[in-house]
């Protein structure tokens, strides 16, 4: 019988990904063996963006698994895949710079190491997982560009506004702010979920987008960003992550009716609603044996990799693809669609 877990009042901050170059090493740890390579296989320098699709996936079943929160980007197996070799910048965010909550790891390490292959200048924003931040500030600076970590809660509104003022002494002026920070922890009735587990999730989930975007707006000027990380579940719902899943909705919102707000100003707001991503959120919030499944309930029948959905946020900050998009909310779920 699988273990139910209790819930935890602990912070959780969206994490994945861990700096390593994409090699037969990586697709070993990956799938468990190593693919033959064909006689007239093209050297790596040759390979084009449309064979993009040979990079191998990890799908389930995944080997059980469960951390405590807020979870390790180092303790996940397989490693998530972040690097996105095969993405070739072209200085779309050359001189900018970025904020990202929960940007030590997860879609948030995805989307900075993008961000800075494009050019930007990236604040890194976490809890308290200092060795994925750092691993992080590494693959940044590996993009040349500069990094800055800065830890605390995002539910506490002094520190939104102590992260801001960070930011602008190190690097001067803020162009984009990425809220990607989350709390979730699964409950299979409403009953037990207690007044501090509902709040911890909201204070995390929807506070922490308002005081991080209300602390950013002084500093965004004309052609400024705010990309919101929203998910599939504030579409649908989930019957186990209630609290969670009406974050979520409240984030969709929150982000359409920022946008309107924000039009006048020309700061473009918009999110993106991914389905199952490979991260530490999912093995910090279930039993071991949940997370074999994960992520096989979608049509391609496995879960995104951080660097799958990062992209998506590039297309949304970069005024030279999306100068005309604002109040999106772009989902990214695997083959699913949304009536």
């Amino acid at each position: 019988m699988k273990e139910k877990l209790t819930r935890q009042q602990n912070r959780q901050l969206t994490a994945n990904g861990k700096t390593q170059a994409y090699s037969q090493d990586d697709r070993l740890h990956n799938t468990g063996h190593v693919p033959e390579e064909k006689a007239d296989q093209k050297p790596a320098d040759e390979i084009s963006s449309m064979q993009a699709r040979d990079r191998v996936r990890p799908t389930p079943p995944l080997p059980p698994q469960h951390q405590n929160k807020p979870g390790l980007e180092s303790r996940l197996d397989p490693r998530p895949q972040y690097e996105a070799p095969t993405y070739k910048g072209s200085e779309k965010l050359l001189g900018n710079v970025a904020l990202i909550t929960g940007g030590d790891s997860g879609i948030g390490r995805a989307v900075a190491v993008l961000f800075a292959r494009e050019g930007a200048d990236i604040a890194i924003v976490y809890l308290n997982e200092d060795s994925d931040a750092e691993e992080t500030c590494r693959a940044i600076e590996a993009e040349g560009r500069r990094a800055v970590l800065i830890s605390g809660d995002v539910t506490d509104i002094k520190f939104c506004h102590e992260a801001i003022a960070r930011t602008i002494d190190e690097f001067g002026r803020l162009d984009i702010l990425v809220n990607n920070a989350a709390y979730q922890e699964h409950a299979s009735d409403i009953e037990v979920i207690t007044e501090d587990d509902f709040d911890q999730t909201m204070k995390t989930n929807l506070y922490g987008y308002f005081y991080m975007a209300k602390a950013a707006l002084p500093f965004l000027s004309e052609g400024g960003s705010i990309i919101n990380t929203g998910s599939v579940t504030g579409m649908n719902g989930s019957a186990e992550l209630i609290d969670y899943s009406t974050t979520k909705g409240g984030i969709h919102a929150f982000t359409k009716s920022l946008a309107q707000n924000l039009i006048k100003k020309g700061i473009r707001v918009n999110a993106v609603a991914p389905g199952p991503v490979w991260t530490p959120l999912n093995p910090a919030d279930q039993p071991a044996d949940d997370i074999e499944d994960f992520g096989s309930q979608v049509p391609m029948m496995r879960p995104a990799q951080p660097e799958e959905i990062a992209p998506s946020f590039v297309f949304l900050a970069a005024p030279s693809m999306s100068s005309y998009i604002s109040g999106l909310v772009l989902p990214v779920l695997g083959g699913k669609t949304i009536n």
